[in-house]
C-alpha cells in the first residue's frame, strides 16, 4: 500500500517555468518579463496556440529567501509551496484582480537534478524532467549498483533549510526503502552507494 502522498516543494535556486494561458493574447502580453531575479536574462519567452488558447512561458530563478519577482504582482514567496499551490495562487490573483478572467496557470520545476556517487556503473549528476523521482529510479539512472556495492547502507544527503540531513537506506529491506523520507528524492539530493569493504581503496 502506498502511504506517502509526495509532492515536490519549490526550493531556493530552483528554475521555475511558469505558463499563463488565455484566449486573449493581448491580456497575457503584459506578463512577458525580460529579466531573471538575481540577474541574467529569460531563456526565451515562447507563445503557443492550441484550441484558440494562447500561452506564454517565462522562467524565474527562486532566490535564497524563496522569492520570485513576478510581473505586476511583484515579490511572491514560494517557500514550502508545491508547483500546484503556486499555480493556484497565481491563477487566483489573475482572476480576482481582473487581469485575466480565464487565466490558466501551470508551474514546473526545470532544475531537478540529483547526484549519484559511489559503487554504481555510471556515477554523476543526473537531470530529471518531472516532479517524482524515487531513490530506486535514481540508482537505475546511474546504471544500477555494481556487484561489489554495499546494499545495506545507501546514504542520501539532503539540505533542508540551513541544515544538512542524512538518511541511511537498506536496499534489501522493502520497509527501509519505501518508508524512508528519502524514497522520494528532492532537488540536489546526493546518493552515495558504498563499495564493499573488500574492494575499497585504502
Amino acid at each position: 500500500e502506498i502511504t506517502q502522498a509526495f509532492e515536490l516543494e519549490i526550493q531556493p535556486d530552483d528554475e521555475l517555468a511558469i505558463s499563463v494561458a488565455s484566449k486573449d493574447v493581448q491580456l497575457i502580453q503584459r506578463f512577458n518579463n525580460n529579466t531573471l531575479i538575481g540577474g541574467g536574462s529569460v531563456s526565451g519567452m515562447t507563445g503557443t496556440t492550441t484550441a484558440n488558447t494562447t500561452s506564454r512561458v517565462a522562467y524565474f530563478i527562486v532566490d535564497k529567501k524563496g522569492d520570485i519577482e513576478f510581473p505586476i504582482f511583484g515579490t511572491i514567496n514560494t517557500r514550502g509551496k508545491t508547483c500546484k499551490q503556486l499555480a493556484a495562487e497565481l491563477q487566483k490573483r489573475f482572476i480576482e484582480g481582473n487581469y485575466i478572467l480565464d487565466a490558466v496557470v501551470q508551474v514546473r520545476v526545470m532544475s531537478f537534478k540529483v547526484t549519484v556517487l559511489g559503487d554504481v556503473k555510471n556515477p554523476g549528476t543526473k537531470n530529471f524532467q518531472g516532479e517524482r523521482l524515487t531513490l530506486l529510479e535514481a540508482i537505475g539512472m546511474a546504471g544500477d549498483m555494481n556487484n561489489t556495492a554495499h546494499r545495506q547502507n545507501v546514504l542520501v544527503v539532503r539540505e533542508i533549510g540551513d541544515e544538512r540531513v542524512t538518511y541511511n537506506v537498506d536496499i534489501r529491506d522493502p520497509k527501509s526503502v519505501f518508508d524512508s523520507p528519502a524514497y522520494y528524492l528532492q532537488q540536489n539530493d546526493i546518493v552515495y552507494v558504498q563499495p564493499n569493504k573488500s574492494v575499497r581503496v585504502r
